[in-house]
């Protein structure tokens, strides 16, 4: 029988008609899986929102994306009915729509003619019956995802080695391994439920050791006992000289390797070259940094190498992925407690989508297009009119076709390629030229929505209802908690209704998303007899009330482990043909996108800690754009010295293959000597939704990994100018301001949510009073206008009915004006005299003058957490209980070690400590 969580089952004998309620659900964000525990109040609104404490991703912990949940949850901004061509339309119009569209492009060009392309968004549900609808009935395989842009290289190198995708570890192993390495993961930020993990397990096993291997040296490497910058793309030479060195050490375990793997000697010569002088002068390392960490694990039992991005977005990202596996299958960490090689997922759902075959390369449950027998079995049992007999277009290569002419439909799913694929022009010049562009989503607004024909309305999280697979193979419900806001369906719904009407009744007749789940459980099962490592045959058959309350699980789930697998490969049985793990031979390549004279710079891209991809959710709340108000582009400051340029200054960004107009990319300078000189960071989230010229993507050429398809979004060659405009500012103001307005008046601008309203950075080649009179003209209700100039700051103010609505700040260059104190100003409407007198000389409050946010949750910011460590506050610990930082999410704890380790040389060299810290401190019973 199967279990029912705790809080799920009280959610189900809870009536829906009084009182309040508590549902367990899952977060939308990362691949960690948090669990989610929602109370609904009398009147069905959610009202509380908590870590689930029994769910084994989190324990109850959230990182303060999932945390605030509740605040992004909004009808603002949603899609609320289909829109055909531009104009309000109805369920049957725009079904119908699609339908005869795609049915006719088919029957004039054939199935290769159409495409979808969807999203480590949806939930697995969805997911299945795209992929059924696309491979089964119209008979292609060009259904893709844009888990083709964070996975796909980790997919093909499990394959490749272990003959399925098969991820062999659990996040019990981070905590037990003795050597946990972490490649090109910033696991801080981007998975940072887990990361605390991490760090609590090195907290009680002081002798736990960690290495991080990443250009930059980010807040992931505050955890870390050793930190290795290697030059971007020298992955595989790092990790084929650890090979030789355990062949020289004697660090193989010689009777794993000839027991239970192949090929290891064609590898082994191929990795005799890499001595440690060579490694060290490839990766551009210090030789005692790498030899260290060689030593480290050859002796270290218990093994785990955690990796992600910085691995799998390159053009060799396969070959990085199957050199870390070929290290744990030399010395046979791999299958056992605390060891094998970890790939962190990106999304909430990219594993799920793999598993019902979201890729074109794959069939539905880990079954191979290429494979007559796999073929056989998925048509059988769906019953299907045809199956897609060859391999469908990728990413990259989808767009291809649809820019020349070749896919002349294509169906987007829950994602915004504009902003996240790769040479953003070529996207732009592909949607534009398609005869037509279905995009389910949402939102009302994004990039690649503007190039729909036809816009259906989808539900979003708490709405949509299914099931999910995190980064360990643990499926977890999501579960439908409030009715779909306005005319919205689930897209599992969509997709049904769009199949039924180009003809297909029999094989979407489905009415619940557990209809769907238990035909998936069954093809799991199909010709399986252990063949293949997805088996959910434990789960087959589940009644409503069991799938609605089902426990999170890991899979396989089957008659041999009814209560799910924690690690896979235990009995070193693989799914080769032969059984054998593969060992495969990876040569190092340097990145394809190499720079030159006229693009000097390599530009590495990534996640910020409070962000989420496109910001269409997290972008709502202003507790989150709180940390980083606006993009960035991180740059080391000898770099900058040798340029005279810096910190605040705005520079344009341009690589060699985009066309003049597309060159603009415009950000504010960071200086940061944890980047490695010569090299630039930037965040991806920002688009032309919310910015003038953020969106980095359209820097990073098609190039990409051979085997994979996944490109290459970690390395461009780019080159970088300084913009002086005449005029810079911020904008604090109540009403908001639509974009194209703001476009028309701003070369430079950036929107960012405050608590009372939005702020706009801007940049322009406008005077004073032209920015005075473009607002006046534009907010002609605000009834009183007061401007103060000279000096360096010229400030306007204006009134609505006597209460505070806008505050305007203008200079020649960056300004510091503290959010916080703008919007407790706006949020009180009445200014009295002396607050007047501090807006007129931009002098906040003194409880205003915390500088740079760091903790997101309890608003601390830089100057107090420093004032703190100075006063005696000399851990992190310490901070916690004498300011509450880091003592509820957790997500800043990095970067308060990064303050400390700063400025407690300063302490120390005053012992003397302020006896006024006694008076910070917090009892933790107050704070728990």
């Amino acid at each position: 029988m199967v279990s029912i969580s705790k809080s799920a089952e009280t959610a189900l004998h809870t009536p829906n008609t009084s009182g309040p309620s508590l549902v367990t659900t899952t977060c939308p964000y990362c691949g960690v899986g948090c669990g989610v525990e929602v109370t609904l109040d009398e009147s069905r609104q959610l009202s509380v929102l908590q870590g689930s404490s029994d769910h084994p991703a989190n324990f109850g912990r959230l990182c303060v994306k999932g945390s605030k949940l509740l605040e992004t949850n909004s009808i603002n901004g949603r899609l609320l009915s289909p829109m055909v061509h531009g104009e309000p339309s109805d369920w049957q119009t725009a079904t119908q729509t699609v339908a005869d569209k795609f049915k006719q492009v088919i029957a004039e060009h054939g199935p290769e003619s159409v495409a979808f392309y969807v999203s480590g968004q949806l939930l697995t549900e969805d997911y299945y019956v795209a992929n059924k609808l696309m491979k089964g009935y119209i008979g292609s395989a060009n259904i893709d995802t844009n888990s083709r842009l964070c996975m796909s290289s980790a997919v093909a190198a499990y394959k490749r080695a272990f003959g399925a995708d098969a991820v062999p570890c659990c996040y019990e192993d981070l905590e037990v391994t003795e050597l946990l390495i972490l490649v090109g993961s910033n696991a801080a930020w981007t998975h940072p439920v887990l990361f605390q993990r991490m760090e609590r397990a090195k907290k009680l096993n002081p002798d736990m050791r960690v290495i991080t291997i990443d250009p930059r040296k980010t807040a992931t490497s505050e955890l870390a006992d050793s930190h290795l910058p290697i030059k971007p793309g020298t992955d595989v030479a790092l990790f084929n000289g650890l090979i030789q060195y355990l062949s020289q050490n004697s660090g193989l375990d010689q009777k794993y390797i000839d027991s239970v793997t192949q090929g290891f000697d064609v590898v082994l010569d191929e990795c005799k070259q890499w001595t440690l002088d060579l490694v060290a002068q490839t990766c551009d390392i210090d030789k005692a940094l790498v030899e260290n960490f060689y030593h480290l694990f050859c002796e270290t039992e218990k093994v785990v190498t955690a990796y992600c991005m910085g691995v799998n977005q390159s053009t060799s990202g396969t070959d990085k992925a199957n050199s870390i596996i070929n290290c744990h299958l030399a010395s046979g960490k791999v299958g056992k407690v605390g060891s094998g090689p970890f790939s962190l997922t990106g999304q909430p759902n990219a594993m799920g989508g793999r598993e019902v075959g979201g890729l074109a390369n794959m069939l539905a449950c880990h079954m191979d297009i290429d494979n007559p027998e796999h073929r056989q079995t998925v048509q059988t049992y769906w019953q299907s009119p045809t199956i897609a007999s060859k391999v469908g277009l990728k990413a990259v290569d989808m767009f291809d076709d649809i820019e020349t002419g070749k896919v002349k439909a294509v169906w987007i799913m829950a994602t915004n390629p504009m902003v996240s694929m790769p040479n953003r022009e070529k996207i732009a010049k592909a949607l534009k030229k398609c005869e037509m562009v279905v995009v389910s989503d949402c939102v009302d607004k994004n990039d690649t929505l503007s190039f729909a024909d036809v816009a259906l309305p989808a539900t979003g999280w708490s709405e949509k209802d299914g099931t999910v697979t995190n980064s360990e193979r643990r499926i977890s419900r999501q579960r439908g908690i409030m009715p779909a806001s306005g005319q919205a369906k689930h897209d599992w719904q969509i997709i049904c209704d769009v199949a039924k009407a180009m003809g297909f009744e029999q094989g979407f007749d489905f009415n619940h998303p557990r209809e769907i789940f238990d035909e998936y459980v069954g093809l799991t099962q199909a010709d399986n007899n252990g063949k293949r490592d997805l088996d959910l045959s434990g789960l087959a058959g589940l009644s409503a009330r069991a799938y609605d309350g089902l426990k999170p699980i890991q899979w396989p789930v089957n008659q041999s482990a009814p209560e799910g697998t924690k690690r896979l490969f235990t009995n070193d049985k693989f799914y080769t043909p032969s059984g054998k793990a593969n060992f495969l031979k990876t040569v190092f390549t340097p990145p394809e996108q190499v720079t030159t004279n006229d693009y000097p710079f390599v530009l590495n891209s990534g996640r910020l800690r409070d962000q989420w991809h496109t910001m269409t959710r997290t972008g709502k709340a202003s507790a989150l754009t709180s940390h980083f108000s606006r993009p960035f582009l991180a740059m080391h400051p000898k770099d900058a010295d040798a340029m005279a340029l810096k910190e605040h200054d705005l520079v344009n960004l341009t690589a060699g293959h985009l066309s003049h107009e597309q060159s603009d990319i415009c950000l504010p300078l960071v200086l940061d000597d944890k980047q490695r000189k010569g090299e630039l960071f930037a965040p991806i989230h920002w688009s032309t939704t919310n910015s003038a010229s953020s969106n980095i993507t359209g820097l990073y050429t098609d190039a990409n990994d051979k085997i994979s398809g996944q490109p290459e979004l970690k390395h461009a060659a780019v080159a970088l100018t300084k913009v002086d405009y005449p005029l810079q500012g911020k904008i604090f103001v109540k009403q908001s301001l639509a974009v194209e307005l703001l476009r028309e008046k701003f070369a430079y601008f950036v929107t960012t949510p405050v608590e009372q309203g939005t702020l706009i950075y801007f940049g322009t080649e406008h005077s004073e009073a032209e920015v005075k009179l473009w607002l006046q003209i534009n907010l002609p209700l605000y009834d009183e206008w007061v401007s103060v100039t000279g000096g360096d700051v010229a400030s306007t103010f204006a009134m609505r009915e006597g209460l505070l609505s806008l505050c305007l700040f203008m200079g020649k260059e960056h300004l510091d004006v503290d959010t916080g104190w703008i919007s407790s100003l706006l949020a009180g409407g009445l200014v009295d005299g002396e607050q007047m007198h501090g807006l007129l000389n931009n002098q906040p409050d003194e409880q205003f003058k915390q500088g740079k946010l760091i903790c997101s949750c309890f608003k601390v910011g830089e100057n107090t957490i420093i004032d703190a460590i100075q006063k005696g506050c000399d851990s992190v610990d310490k901070l916690g209980n004498a300011l509450k930082c880091g003592t509820n999410c957790g997500s800043c704890k990095s970067e308060l070690s990064q303050l400390v380790n700063q400025h407690k040389g300063l302490l120390a060299a005053n012992p003397n400590t302020d006896p006024a810290i006694e008076d910070m401190i917090i009892p933790v019973e107050e704070i728990i």
